[in-house]
């Protein structure tokens, strides 16, 4: 049989037994439901404190915090596009721009995505930073509104990249006549303020929100209202829906993983030729997502935890055990070097480990090494072939997998 002939047997068998999903797109995380369960106290909250743009004033800056999946970014996106329409009947000129600072990754680009939702055209590189900003203040006064900005995983950007962002839009205003800008800043880390200049602090003063995680009993709640718009009728077991929710509970409460393992097991299901969604689907969806979880989540990291990650796996291939964070700090400089990109402090370096440990792609224990104080002995906690399988078609970074670092002969001969 051709391909091509295997591929029109897919693709036909595909269109024939399509009977599980009713529209899949449902549970998806960028799928904004008309209602978000469990979390009315923060739509209220956030309402609250936005509603002055409504009559022309600027609102308090506000930081929602909390794990994935905990509906953060959700609930802002309610609210403020739910403002924004409002503000039409009031003829409040209100504007919202939603930006991932992971995803923009440098104030450049962030700076760049602010420009062009208030009309400026900023080239995608060529401009310093200073200039951009410029740039963004000039168009944003000629908007003459009132500019709510969502700074999405914000924690990301500034603990690689430092506060100036933060700095530059809480001290705009001082700058504006026509127009003002209030912050909706979104963190995973509860910790943020630690990375936050003293200055910037100040000129913050924002609110803060927190989102617990759900329990399973919510998750259910919010899986089966997902459910009736997403599945065919009589298509999805009661027991995998159950266990959706149980495994995501268990896993920090994160909406998320819920979502996708709902998802994941229906196709799973359509696959197979199975009419109704069962427990079998969900194991089996659970192994492929958690495959893909660490993939995504090794290619999302910044530039500099990637270093560390890849710092850790020549350690880990050089068969020493339990490298030190002295090791990773040798290796992690000798790889920066390579690429010409300068290094983190100290400090800066131990919080990316201590963040790679919490995601569950490392192990950071602190140990004791007697009269020489304590370290971390840091570990791999996934398999070297998916390192590889994600760095090596890496643009940037591919031809350091197979690099053979200096300093490992130096760390092999000290008996580490």
């Amino acid at each position: 049989m051709s391909d091509t002939s295997i591929l029109d047997d897919v693709f036909e068998r595909f269109v024939s037994n399509a009977k599980i999903f009713k529209d899949r797109e449902v549970l998806r995380h960028d799928y904004l439901p008309d209602r978000l369960p469990h979390r009315e106290e923060q739509i209220r909250k956030l309402g609250e404190t936005v509603a002055p743009v409504l009559k022309g004033a600027r609102s308090s800056n506000i930081f929602l915090y909390g794990k994935t999946g905990t509906g953060k970014t959700a609930v802002a996106k309610y609210v403020l596009s739910h403002l924004e329409f409002k503000a039409k009947e009031f003829n409040a000129p209100v504007k919202f721009c939603y930006v991932n600072c992971r995803i923009a990754s440098s104030e450049y680009r962030v700076f760049a995505g602010l420009c062009q939702s208030v009309g400026v055209s900023i080239p995608f590189t060529g401009l310093s930073v200073g200039e951009v900003f410029d740039r963004f203040r000039v168009g944003l006064d000629a908007s003459k509104i009132i500019f709510m900005i969502v700074l999405d995983e914000a924690d990301a950007l500034i603990k690689v990249r430092g506060d100036n962002l933060l700095y530059e839009l809480t001290r705009v205003n001082e700058a504006l006549s026509k127009s003002k800008v209030t912050l909706v800043g979104i963190s995973n880390d509860f910790r943020l303020k630690e990375f936050l200049d003293p200055r910037v602090l100040s000129s913050l003063s924002e609110e803060e929100i927190v989102f617990r995680p759900y329990d399973a009993s919510e998750l259910r709640n919010i899986l089966f209202e997902r459910v009736k718009a997403a599945f065919c009728d009589s298509a999805l077991s009661d027991g995998a829906l159950g266990l959706c929710a149980a495994l995501a509970a268990a896993e920090h409460g994160d909406a998320r993983r819920a979502l996708d393992l709902l998802r994941v097991a229906g196709e799973v299901a359509e696959r197979k030729g199975a009419t109704v969604v069962i427990e079998e689907h969900v194991r089996e969806a659970e192994k492929h997502i958690e495959h893909d979880r660490v993939v995504e989540a090794l290619q999302n990291l910044t530039l500099h935890s990637k270093l560390v990650m890849l710092g850790v796996y020549h350690l880990n291939r050089a068969s020493l055990r339990g490298a030190i964070t002295g090791e990773i700090s040798d290796v992690y400089n000798e790889l920066g070097a390579e690429l010409g990109v300068a290094p983190l402090t100290q400090r800066r370096l131990s919080t990316l480990i201590n963040e790679l440990d919490a995601m569950g792609l490392v192990n950071a224990k602190v140990i004791s090494m007697g009269r020489y104080g304590r370290t971390k002995k840091i570990r791999l906690e996934i398999a070297r072939s998916i390192i590889r399988e994600v760095f090596v078609g890496d643009s940037r970074l591919g031809r350091l997998v197979d690099y053979e670092p200096k300093c490992l002969s130096k760390h092999a001969k000290a008996g580490i």
